[in-house]
């Protein structure tokens, strides 16, 4: 079985410098080769580094671009594909790929590490070659293997900043894959795309100054989905409006989700037409408005696919 394994940087592959933990070449790829000595990996792997490797707090769409477009090259000659990342935004990028790769055919497995490598007693090891266990095994699709779990990639987020487990996602009987009858490639270019989180007392001019220079807004509502009703934020969604950009909301609890109309204090989000997300993640929602900015150019198509479940992000 051939195996692509694509390392893109992050804490896995660092070693300690003047200045902290930074990425370095060789540190993954010498790890392999020591592992397929000890016949812990497969023999058919072949690498692919991306330059430059990157400390995944670095990360934008144009690297979601990059790992994308090697997956889809590569679909056909391989059986599988690993993804070494960072932990900062691996949440981000395996949500990316779920909405890059429609129709993906193969297993794309994404992991890292919370300690590098080149630490004694570092979760790299095992993560690695859970993954590659993990890429023989399962079903096409996106998915993130961390601690011994097996995560889906469109709802998959960091829930703790040092735990070797540090990842959790809600389950769904939907896989991580957007269904096609041929593989496609979407890229994203550069929305502007701003996320913010409700709070007491928040200050009407960063609501607005959001609403007038971004192409779309991801807002992190209380609960299940209720906001204040500030005649700023009123103001800042009629401004949103105006422009006819898309606003998604999402709860800012880790479980759960929202629903908006439960309480009457979401009526200020309806009233406006925010998007309601359900129970996707911040990261999916974001992964998911940059990729319909791209997609779709107008409102009401853009409006339908964020409201659509396109690879289990949300329970429908």
């Amino acid at each position: 079985m051939r195996i692509l394994l694509v390392h893109t940087g992050g804490t896995i592959g660092m070693a300690q410098t003047g200045a902290g933990f930074a990425p370095r070449r060789g540190v993954v790829e010498d790890a392999v080769v020591a592992l397929q000595a000890e016949g812990k990996l497969p023999d058919e792997i072949e690498l692919e580094v991306l330059e430059p490797l990157i400390d995944s707090a670095n990360a934008t769409p144009e690297d979601w671009n990059r790992i994308a477009r090697v997956i889809h090259a590569h679909q056909h000659a391989f059986e599988g594909v690993v993804v070494t990342h960072g932990t900062d935004t691996l949440a981000y990028t395996s949500a990316a790929l779920c909405f890059a790769l429609e129709g993906l055919r193969i297993p794309v497995v994404l992991t890292g590490a919370m300690l590098p490598l080149t630490v004694d007693g570092n979760d790299g090891v095992r993560n690695i070659i859970e993954a590659f266990q993990l890429v023989q095994a399962t079903a096409p699709g996106v998915w993130v293997q961390f601690a011994g779990k097996k995560l889906h990639g469109g709802r998959v987020r960091k829930s703790h900043s040092r735990a070797f487990d540090g990842f959790s996602a809600d389950p769904s009987d939907i896989a991580p894959l957007q269904q096609a009858g041929e593989p496609s490639l979407h890229c994203v270019g550069t929305p502007a795309i701003g996320i913010i989180a409700m709070a007491p007392g928040m200050p009407a001019s960063l609501l607005q100054h959001a609403a007038e220079t971004c192409d779309g807004l991801v807002l992190r509502c209380f609960g299940s989905g209720t906001a204040p009703d500030t005649q700023g934020l009123r103001v800042a969604l009629e401004i949103a409006q105006s422009r006819r950009i898309p606003v998604v909301g999402v709860s800012q609890c880790p479980e759960g989700g929202m629903a908006l109309g439960t309480y009457a204090a979401a009526q200020i989000l309806l009233d406006h037409d925010v998007v309601d997300g359900r129970d996707m993640t911040v990261e999916a929602a974001y992964a998911k408005l940059a990729y319909t900015l791209a997609f779709a150019s107008d409102p009401a198509g853009r409006r339908q696919r964020l409201e659509a479940c396109l690879c289990g992000e949300f329970t429908p």
